[in-house]
Formats: structure tokens, C-alpha cells, sequence
């Protein structure tokens, strides 16, 4: 097998492992064995777990800003653009849970480097979004109802999907929430002011 496309196996493999299993309760042996290559082989890509992780989570997080500028590019109106953000996002979610789950479900954000990621991966999210929000307020406000934005998707996704079993329905939800996000935002008041 090609080295790109090794390496790419490799990914999928690791993936998967980390999302059931977590990073501490994985080891290098089993993502070798589950991969179907030698330790040896999975250490030439590689050059440690720690370091495996790390390149899976910037590139998983590449993956998902990248579907979203996708989608989003295409878009004809404002409410448009909220609702396929949505549609990708969830399906994004839907159809690669495990890449979803890696990414968002860690119980690893203790770990400073990987929340860092983390962290980065979801301030990108919500600086776009900020830039897609077209109401009379300031940046700073803008920026705020971005990060409720994607706390809010986060939060529906990982409880959509905490269920193995469940059958999950990507449009379903991008509606139910493009709708609260777009009337929500449609109600907020720039003018109140501070007492």
C-alpha cells in the first residue's frame, strides 16, 4: 500500500480507537493490530501516540472547517447560510461519529495540549460564524452569540450521538436548531443598555 494511503488507514484506525476507548485506555500495539500492520510500520508514520493524537485532532478539526466553509460558500441568503452550516454540521456529525466523537466527545480538554486544539478548532468555527451574523452589534457582541452558537450545535450533537444505537436524522436537526438559531438571532437587541 501507498505510504499516503497507509497513513490515511492509519488515521481511520486510530480514529475509531481513540473515540470508543479514549487516548489512555489505547495503545499503539492495538491500533497496529486492528490496522493490520507491524508496530514498527505504525512508529515509521508516527513517532509516538501523543503525537498521533495530536496530528488526528488538527486534522479531524481541518476536516469539519473545512466541510462547513464548503457548504456555507454556496449559500444565496443570510438564513440559508445558517441552515446549511447546520445541515453540514450535523452531517458531518452523523456520518463520521466517530470523527465527531474524537473530535468533540474527548474527556481529554484536562490534557493542555489537546484542549488547546480543541479550543482552536472551535474559536475558528465561531470567528466565522461571527463574521455571518448581520445585525446591528458590535463585534464583541457579534463574536459572544457566535460562541453560543457553536456551544449550542456541540451540545446537540454529542447528545444525539452519545447513543450507539440511535438512529439519528442529520436534516432533522440542522432544522430544529438553523430555526432557533436564526429566529434567535432575529431577536436579539443591540440597543439595551448597561445600568
Amino acid at each position: 500500500m501507498p505510504a499516503d494511503q497507509r497513513r490515511q488507514q492509519l488515521f481511520e484506525v486510530a480514529r475509531e480507537r481513540f473515540a470508543q476507548q479514549g487516548f489512555h485506555a489505547t495503545s499503539m500495539d492495538e491500533i497496529a493490530e486492528a490496522a493490520g500492520v507491524t508496530k514498527p510500520v505504525l512508529y515509521q508514520h508516527f513517532p509516538s501516540k501523543r503525537a498521533l493524537y495530536v496530528e488526528l485532532l488538527e486534522e479531524t478539526g481541518r476536516q469539519l472547517l473545512s466541510t462547513l466553509a464548503d457548504a456555507t460558500a454556496e449559500a444565496g441568503s443570510l438564513r440559508e447560510r445558517v441552515e446549511l452550516g447546520f445541515r453540514a454540521y450535523f452531517r458531518f456529525a452523523v456520518g463520521h461519529r466517530s470523527a465527531f466523537l474524537f473530535l468533540l466527545g474527548t474527556s481529554l480538554r484536562s490534557d493542555p495540549e489537546f484542549a488547546r486544539i480543541v479550543e482552536e478548532i472551535l474559536d475558528a468555527a465561531a470567528e466565522t460564524i461571527a463574521t455571518l451574523i448581520e445585525i446591528p452589534a458590535t463585534d464583541e457582541h457579534r463574536q459572544m452569540l457566535a460562541n453560543a452558537i457553536v456551544g449550542m450545535a456541540e451540545s446537540v450533537g454529542l447528545k444525539a450521538l452519545r447513543d450507539p444505537d440511535a438512529v439519528v436524522d442529520a436534516d432533522q436537526l440542522a432544522q430544529w436548531i438553523s430555526e432557533l438559531a436564526w429566529f434567535g438571532l432575529r431577536g436579539v437587541r443591540t440597543d439595551v443598555s448597561r445600568d
